[in-house]
């Protein structure tokens, strides 16, 4: 019974032997997981999220993060269970209930108390929680309390329940009084094989060893067999620790295994006969050896609830860790001869026992000291069946469990054999001060000669296959040593003038049966026929140009190597050569001193900075569990930060995503928590993600497991994020989907909103343009108007200014024909004028002459001129020409008028003077003025008038 932990008492262990090798112990105090020291109980749902009972509340572990959901009453979390329902059942002091997701996926607390009956609410701490079918139980030390569709049915213990538990699907409960009981039928019956089984000692756990039988374990009294037979006492030699150690709880690890947590003790790993394989206690590195509850996840590694903290340990991990008599010594080397595991380390060599296991690190058995060896063990070698070490004080032959000295010359790193032939008969050391020979013969080994004028520590050292010996020194570079044909030795340096990348950091080796550089720049090969070295091709293809300090190949041809200090294999058991990464072990090897001892595929051993790692190659190449990451939690942040998603959906096992959040604008940040629940694995685990809607490629892998986004505008988003391991196997693609909302002032009745008023604004607009247009048309016409009258205007006057132009040319023509005119009256006169007296002076030559006949007719030709001259209708015709048929008109209005008359009008027209007139006439002047005065009378002129404006005015 887990209250019974107080109890203090002596251990007597009896266990003298543990495993060689042991899986990784991950410690995790209270102050890592922030919440309380005790931790009482341990459950892991579907999805792998393990759940934790702690003094402080419910704890949950997902690999990466840890969070605590305490009880409203703040007591103590004692139980935790999973229903079937996909609740998380838990009972504290006087408080029992279920957690299960609320809106924004953080476990929420839902009492279940009131539901008992008033008078069993006082029932103190809650023990254990049982789900079966589709009931819980909950027990207490004295009442059993089984929920079922929300309602309750009390169990009263007989004297005192201990313990409830599942085995091959029943539920056995155990009362000091009536003892082992079954439940059946809605009724606690008492096992009928198991009545006896009543002594007061609690049971604390029943476990399955096959469909009939259990291993019963009780707190004081050991192991027991349940089977239908009845219940005995299980017959093993540990009982006996057993009961001094007080088993706690226990759990199932495989159809092989159980693991027993004690108080006293820690942890014990046996079979199902009681047999010891292991034990975990302070010294194989758990915080303390109280231990109150254990779990086997799904991965069959183990959980312990300790008293202070918890701790997990990989149990089922292919990697291990050797550490010789559990000294804190550095691991140099690493040889198995005749069945015995040697180590050698930085205080001395040690030698175990191996049992005829596949897997050397579980073999059971303690190291011992080999004599005569303690301090630097730099080397161990197996050659012509002795063993060798190499050692900081010399060479040394082990024998018989003791280190025998073949030469005290100080410190030597190796030994090579120069021969394939077996035994050698010759070979080599490399120590401090150069390269020394010794010949083998009679199973001895003697010191032999000495490689001249060479001085430099032959740490690295190969003999290819012409027998040259090489030897590299980090910062001096190459020397090739060779045999003349006199049989002395001479050396050759080679550096980067002889194609190495540098002169320093160049390590030598002999890879399948080539001479190989391992550079800072990757893997340099030899080439015999330039005396030069190349980079290799084929591990410049699979390691690239990065520094590489150590290879090694292996039996099956697999090359071992470290690259940029991570150690991996070039793996060639595939159809193509595949790299495999060990990250679990970066930064955990001796940085300058590398080691790696490849046995066979289940058995690699690794030189550590605190003793040696041990590797199940094929172990770690199988299939594990589907990879699958999951998002932990989304936090919006703003003004204030807020949870959006707390890691569950509807239930805790539930992964599908069905309702999409909207977030409004002003959350300007979104972060995303990610995890995988590969517990001790994490460090070859590599995400993966992106944000669709915003990120068109994925991110490049990394071993973050958080990401944030910033200043996201309105749209629709989906998180993406995947993992991978380093054994390149990738997991689906795990899915959160969101969208940010716009503004209030963008969003859809804003949206509406602003169409109608789009719609208004551009309704009163084009109203506006209208009524604008309107009176713009109106304004226009009216400016067309006035521009039209305007233009009529101008148009009239243009016409009045063109007719008035037209008429001022006209009576410009008028006045210069007239003046024509009256120039051709005047001419005419002054030639009648000339004529006459040209007549008149012939008259008077023709009157002296007589009667010449030359002169007369003279005389008749200048009356004919005389006549021709006064042509009337010639003038008359062309006067009305020019003067609008004023003749014409004068006569149609005064017919009266005679034609002399006329004459006299068209000379008074023409401005002509009396003198002028009476010229034309051929009358005096005085005959001018009568025939005015006459002309007066007939045209009916006023006196005041003159004739000329009489004229004009017709």
């Amino acid at each position: 019974m887990k209250k019974l932990i107080f109890i203090i008492c002596l251990p007597l262990n009896l266990f003298g032997q543990n495993t060689i090798g042991l899986p990784d112990v991950i410690n995790y105090s209270k102050q890592s997981y922030a919440a309380g020291l005790q931790n009482w109980d341990i459950k892991q749902d579907r999805n792998g999220v393990i759940y934790i009972a702690n003094n402080e509340g419910l704890l949950s572990f997902d690999s990466k993060y840890w969070n605590l959901y305490p009880l409203p009453n703040k007591t103590i979390v004692r139980s935790v269970e999973i229903g079937t329902d996909n609740r998380i059942y838990a009972g504290g002091q006087d408080e029992l209930g279920y957690f299960s997701p609320a809106v924004n996926g953080r476990l929420q607390y839902h009492s279940l108390t009131h539901l008992i009956p008033a008078k069993d609410r006082s029932f103190g701490d809650v023990w254990d929680i049982v789900s079966l079918n589709k009931n819980v139980f909950f027990r207490t030390t004295g009442k059993i309390f089984k929920f079922t569709n929300e309602s309750v049915a009390v169990f009263d213990a007989p004297s005192e329940w201990s313990y409830i538990g599942l085995c091959n699907g029943k539920m056995y409960a155990h009362d000091f009084k009536a003892g082992l009981m079954n439940f059946e039928n809605d009724v606690m019956a008492p096992v009928p094989s198991a009545t006896k089984f009543s002594f007061a000692n609690p049971v604390t756990s029943i476990l399955s060893i096959n469909k009939d039988s259990a291993i019963v374990t009780t707190l004081k009294s050991g192991l027991f067999i349940l089977s239908p037979a009845g219940i005995s006492k299980l017959q093993c030699t540990n009982n006996t620790l057993f009961e001094n150690d007080r088993i706690y709880a226990a759990t199932l690890i495989n159809k092989e295994r159980m693991a027993l947590a004690t108080n006293n003790s820690g942890v014990y790993i046996c079979d199902f006969k009681g047999n010891i394989i292991q034990q975990f206690s302070r010294k194989e590195g758990l915080q303390n050896d109280n231990v109150l509850s254990i779990f086997s996840d799904h991965q069959s590694n183990l959980w312990l609830g300790l008293d202070n903290g918890v701790d997990f340990i990989a149990y089922d991990n292919a990697i291990k860790q050797i550490k010789p008599l559990h000294q804190d010594g550095s691991g140099y080397a690493v040889l198995i001869y005749n069945n015995l595991l040697y180590t050698g380390t930085s205080n001395g060599l040690f030698s175990v026992p191996l049992e005829g296991l596949t897997d050397f690190s579980f073999s059971k058995g303690n190291f011992s000291a080999v004599n005569n060896s303690k301090g630097q063990v730099w080397g161990l070698a197996e050659i012509n069946n002795q063993v060798l070490m190499s050692h900081h004080e010399g060479s040394f032959i082990v024998k018989d469990n003791t280190a025998v000295p073949v030469s005290t010359l100080t410190g030597y790193w190796n030994f090579i054999p120069l021969s394939s032939i077996f035994p050698s008969p010759q070979i080599i050391g490399g120590n401090y001060k150069g390269v020394r020979f010794f010949d083998f013969s009679n199973q001895q080994f003697t010191q032999s000669n000495t490689v001249a004028d060479f001085t430099e520590s032959s740490r690295f050292m190969a003999v290819d296959k012409v027998n040259n010996i090489w030897v590299s020194h980090p910062y001096h570079g190459v020397f090739r040593i060779y045999k003349t044909i006199t049989g002395s030795y001479h050396t050759e340096a080679y550096t980067e003038k002889n194609g190495l990348p540098s002169a320093l950091n160049n390590h030598i080796f002999k890879l399948k049966n080539e001479l190989v550089a391992a550079t800072e720049k990757g893997v340099y090969v030899y080439n015999y026929s330039t005396n030069k070295f190349e980079p290799a091709a084929f591990y410049k293809n699979i390691l690239g140009s990065g520094s590489v300090r150590y290879v090694k190949e292996d039996a099956a041809g697999n090359v071992w190597f470290i690259h940029e200090k991570m150690p991996g294999v070039i793996d060639f058991s595939g159809k193509q050569p595949s790299v495999i990464y060990l990250p679990e072990l970066n930064n955990k090897l001796l940085s300058g001193f590398e080691f790696i001892y490849p046995v066979n595929k289940n058995n690699i051993f690794f030189g550590g900075e605190n003793g040696f790692f041990h590797l199940n190659y094929e172990k770690y190449k199988q299939t594990e569990p589907a990879l699958q990451v999951y998002i932990r939690t989304v936090r919006i942040a703003g003004n204030k930060d807020s949870l959006l998603y707390g890691g569950y959906f509807k239930e805790i096992n539930d992964q599908v995503q069905t309702d999409i959040p909207g977030l409004d604008h002003y959350w300007k940040n979104v972060r995303f928590e990610f995890s995988t629940s590969f517990f001790g694995q994490q460090s070859n685990l590599v995400y993966s993600y992106r944000l669709k809607g915003l990120d068109k490629d994925w991110s490049e892998w990394s071993a973050r497991t958080e990401k944030e986004y910033t200043n996201l505008s309105e749209s629709n988003y989906v998180f993406e994020v995947k993992v991978r391991n380093n054994l390149g196997k990738e997991s689906a693609a795990t899915l959160y989907s969101f969208k940010i909302l716009p503004p209030w002032y963008l969003n859809a009745w804003a949206k509406v909103f602003y169409l109608l008023l789009f719609t208004a604004f551009n309704y009163a607009f084009y109203a506006w343009l209208k009524k604008k247009f309107r009176r713009q048309q109106e304004k226009f016409e009216a400016e067309q108007k006035r521009l039209k009258y305007i233009h009529q205007l101008e148009l009239e006057k243009n016409e009045k200014e063109i007719i008035q132009l037209q008429n001022e040319k006209l009576a410009n023509e008028i006045i210069f024909k007239q003046r024509e005119l009256a120039d051709a009256n005047l001419h005419l006169v002054e030639r009648g004028d000339a004529l006459l007296k040209v007549k008149e002076e012939l008259q008077k030559i023709y009157k002296k002459t007589g009667e010449n006949h030359d002169i007369k007719k003279t005389l008749h030709l200048l009356n004919d001129i005389e006549k021709n001259n006064s042509n009337w209708e010639q003038f008359a015709s062309h006067f009305d020409e020019v003067n609008n048929d004023f003749l014409k008109k004068l006569k149609q209005k005064f017919p009266v008028l005679s034609k002399t008359d006329l004459k006299v009008c068209a000379y008074l027209q023409l401005n002509l003077s009396s003198k002028e007139i009476a010229q034309l006439m051929n009358i005096s002047v005085r005959g001018v003025e009568i025939s005015r005065y006459r002309l007066r009378k007939k045209l009916l002129v006023p006196t005041e008038q003159s004739l000329g404006d009489f004229f004009n005015s017709l």
